[in-house]
């Protein structure tokens, strides 16, 4: 069994050819002839099946230790795609902090269909059990809370999931398999928004699904199939290419991430920070500790009362105003009006997300540069 920095490289190989090439082909074609007519093959319609969409999902599914990944359009599809496994009737235990496309898509159109939804704090065990009704079928969640990095763990709702015979479905985007696999820890479903750190140059949409047995697996393939919403070979090699260098981004990622949480410590006008590590004594810090192999480089922090989160933004050089993260370059946005801004705001601030609450997700640039612009944001608003 080779080292999981080994399978990055070299787990999506096809070796279907023989020209020594050292990538996966791209295999562009829609359908696929048949030899004969009366003999099935295994490619015959690209929506069904894509050997590049195959090797990506093939290897996720080895990177997550699983029994079969799935190639998505992009994240919300890939949500879709899992959603869609439910019935009209089913009832849901989401995390309430849930990304706010996520959000919009359980609240603006599974409740449509029929899905009733219960949000909780998935870190407070006692509010998930409370939660859990006859028709409940799944406990849904992110590892780590988009922004505000609450730490659920993710083997205890395994436990509590399988006492009552549901799913436990898992959003792993902001840590990736590098740095935790659900579905080691007993999860069954776990979701990717490849557009992160996956692709990890904002020049790609893509989702991934990974189940943990063949039931779920001809579940959500039916879904991927008949919804539509597959990944493209061009941006499955894309994907492919960029998990190849997964863990040395994120190893310089986390690194930067820790020299600007230094700074923001020393910063009189910062308030709080959300990252597992800044307080030693929480229970976020202690289930990371226990659960996975690193923190991630997304922060959040919220500046004191009175000055301007907006100012404070826009004075940013460096750093990108834009939604995302993952990626190569760094970047910044306020939760309150960009990525959570479907949440009402008495909802929004009820579960912490304040308008001073500013998001950032570290890049791979020089921690100095990234420091001395803050810097001279911090100055500006102070004027």
């Amino acid at each position: 069994m080779v080292d999981f920095n080994t399978e990055l490289i070299h787990g999506a190989e096809v070796n279907d050819n023989n020209t020594g090439a050292v990538n996966p082909p791209i295999y562009n074609s829609s359908t696929f002839a048949f030899d004969d007519v009366t003999v099935p093959i295994k490619w015959d319609y690209a929506r069904s099946g894509n050997p590049t969409r195959e090797a990506l999902e093939e290897l996720i599914k080895k990177l997550e230790s699983g029994y079969k990944g799935f190639g998505f359009s992009s994240g919300l599809s890939a949500i879709h795609g899992v959603l869609s496994i439910f019935e009209p009737g089913d009832h849901l235990v989401v995390g309430d902090t849930v990304y706010g496309g996520t959000f919009s898509q359980l609240n603006d159109y599974f409740k449509r269909w029929g899905l009733e939804i219960t949000a909780v704090n998935t870190q407070n065990l006692n509010e998930v059990k409370q939660a859990i009704k006859e028709n409940t079928k799944a406990i849904y969640f992110e590892t780590f809370s988009n922004p505000l990095l609450r730490v659920t763990d993710v083997a205890a709702i395994s436990q509590i999931a399988k006492e009552n015979h549901i799913l436990e479905i898992v959003d792993n985007t902001l840590l990736t398999p590098y740095l935790q696999q659900p579905l080691k820890l007993g999860a069954d479903i776990v979701i990717h928004s490849a557009t992160k750190y996956l692709g990890g140059h904002s020049d790609l949409i893509a989702g991934l699904v990974v189940v943990n047995n063949e039931q779920l697996a001809k579940k959500i393939y039916f879904s991927q199939n008949r919804l539509g919403g597959t990944l493209s070979p061009e941006t499955s090699n894309l994907v492919r290419r960029g998990i190849q260098t997964l863990a040395v981004r994120l190893d310089r990622q986390i690194e930067n991430t820790n020299k600007i949480i230094a700074y923001l410590k020393e910063n009189d006008l910062v308030a709080k920070i959300n990252y597992p590590s800044v307080n030693k004594d929480s229970k976020d810090y202690e289930i990371a500790l226990r659960t996975t192999n690193g923190f991630g480089a997304v922060l959040s922090f919220e500046i004191k009362a009175g000055y301007d989160a907006i100012k404070l933004v826009n004075s940013l050089k460096l750093f990108k105003i834009a939604v995302s993260l993952g990626a190569v370059e760094s970047l910044v946005e306020l939760p309150a009006t960009m990525t959570h801004f479907e949440i009402p705001r008495n909802q929004r601030l009820k579960i912490g997300i304040k308008d001073e609450l500013i998001r950032i997700a570290v890049g791979l640039e020089s921690a100095d540069d990234l420091i001395n612009d803050l810097k001279q944001a911090f100055v500006k608003i102070q004027k």
